[in-house]
C-alpha cells in the first residue's frame, strides 16, 4: 500500500511533506505526495480575517481525507483550526523546532527602534504584539508564500518581515534573520514550530500505529495537546490574536503560558499554569489557562475583535 499525503502546494509545505515522507519511507512505508491549493492560498487580496479564518489552510486537505483520495494530511500545526471534525483526528506531531518569531531583512543593521519602520506580517497576533511592544513601528499586510513575501521585501515594500523561525530555517533563509523575538514576550501561536499529521478516524488501526511510531514526538505531542486545549476554549482562528506556549519547567512539570491581546495592542490578558506532564493533564491545563484569560477580561477583548471583523 502507498500512503497518499495531502499537502498545500507551497515550497515550504512541500518541504515539510517531503520530510514526513522520508520518515515514513525509513519506517518501511511507501508514500506519494498530493499537492493541493487551499482557500488561504488562492485568495491573496484579502486578510485572513476577511475570508474566514477557520480551516482556510486545511479544508481542502481534510475533504480529500473524507473522500478517501488521500490517507494523511500534512499541516503546519499552527494552521490547524481549534476543533477537529469528529470523523477526523490528529494522529501525530513531529518534533518541534525553536518556536520564536524572527525578523528578516535585507538590511544587515536593521534598527527595530527606528520610528516609522515598516514590518510586514499577515498574522493578527504578530500585528497586535508589535503594536504593543514596538508602537513606533508600522505594520503592513504580507500575504503569500515565503518566496512572495521575500520578493516584496526585496522590492522595499517593508523594512522587515516577521515570520516563524521554523519556516525560515526549513527554507534556508537564516542568513536574513536580523532579530530573534523572545518567546516569553512575543509568545507564539498554538503549535508554532511543529508539523501536524491528520487522518480519517476510520483509517486502519494497525496502520495508524505504524505511522504514529514513525512520526510522533512525545514531548511535542504533550505540549501541543495543552496548547490546543487552550485554543479549543478560546475558539480562536488565524484572525484571533491569541497565543499559547507549553514547555517542561525545571521541576519536570508542564507549564503553559497563554493569553489574548487586543488588535491595537493596548489590552493584554495572560495566564501561566503548571501541571503534571501527562497527556491526561495536558488538555485540562490548556482549558484552565483559557478559562482564566476569558474570565479576567479576555471575553471582552474577543467580543471587541469580532465586532470589528464583522463590519
Amino acid at each position: 500500500m502507498t500512503l497518499r499525503l495531502a499537502t498545500r502546494a507551497s515550497r515550504l509545505a512541500l518541504w515539510q511533506t517531503e520530510h514526513v515522507a522520508g520518515l515514513l519511507n525509513a519506517a518501511g512505508l511507501a508514500t506519494e505526495i498530493v499537492p493541493m491549493q487551499t482557500t488561504g492560498d488562492a485568495v491573496q487580496d484579502r486578510s485572513l480575517a476577511k475570508i474566514g479564518s477557520k480551516g482556510v489552510f486545511t479544508q481542502e486537505l481534510e475533504d480529500s481525507l473524507r473522500r478517501g483520495e488521500t490517507h494523511l494530511a500534512v499541516h503546519s500545526a499552527k494552521d490547524v483550526q481549534s476543533s477537529i471534525a469528529p470523523d477526523l483526528e490528529l494522529l501525530a506531531f513531529l518534533e518541534r523546532e525553536p518556536v520564536n518569531d524572527v525578523i528578516l531583512s535585507f538590511q544587515p543593521e536593521l534598527d527595530l527602534n527606528k520610528v516609522g519602520i515598516v514590518l510586514g506580517t499577515s498574522s493578527a497576533r504578530r500585528k497586535a504584539q508589535l503594536r504593543r511592544y514596538y508602537p513606533h513601528a508600522k505594520t503592513a499586510e504580507a500575504r503569500g508564500n515565503l518566496q512572495t513575501r521575500l520578493r516584496k521585501l526585496e522590492e522595499g515594500q517593508y523594512d522587515g518581515l516577521v515570520l516563524a523561525y521554523a519556516g525560515v530555517h526549513r527554507m534556508g533563509y537564516e542568513h536574513l534573520v536580523r532579530h530573534t523575538l523572545p518567546a516569553d514576550v512575543f509568545v507564539p501561536a498554538t503549535g508554532q514550530g511543529s508539523i501536524a499529521i491528520e487522518c480519517a478516524k476510520g483509517l486502519d488501526a494497525k496502520l495508524k500505529a505504524q505511522i504514529r511510531a514513525a512520526l510522533n514526538h512525545p514531548l511535542t505531542h504533550l505540549c501541543l495537546v495543552a496548547e490546543r486545549g487552550f485554543l479549543q476554549i478560546m475558539e480562536g482562528g488565524c484572525s484571533i490574536p491569541s497565543f499559547a506556549l507549553a514547555r517542561l519547567d525545571e521541576a519536570g512539570e508542564l507549564r503553559l503560558h497563554g493569553g489574548l491581546i487586543s488588535l491595537d495592542g493596548s489590552e493584554l490578558v495572560e495566564a501561566m499554569f503548571s501541571g503534571d506532564a501527562t497527556l491526561a493533564t495536558a488538555e485540562a491545563l490548556g482549558a484552565a489557562v483559557a478559562t482564566s484569560v476569558l474570565a479576567r477580561g479576555g471575553r471582552e477583548i474577543l467580543a471587541g475583535i469580532r465586532a470589528t471583523q464583522s463590519v
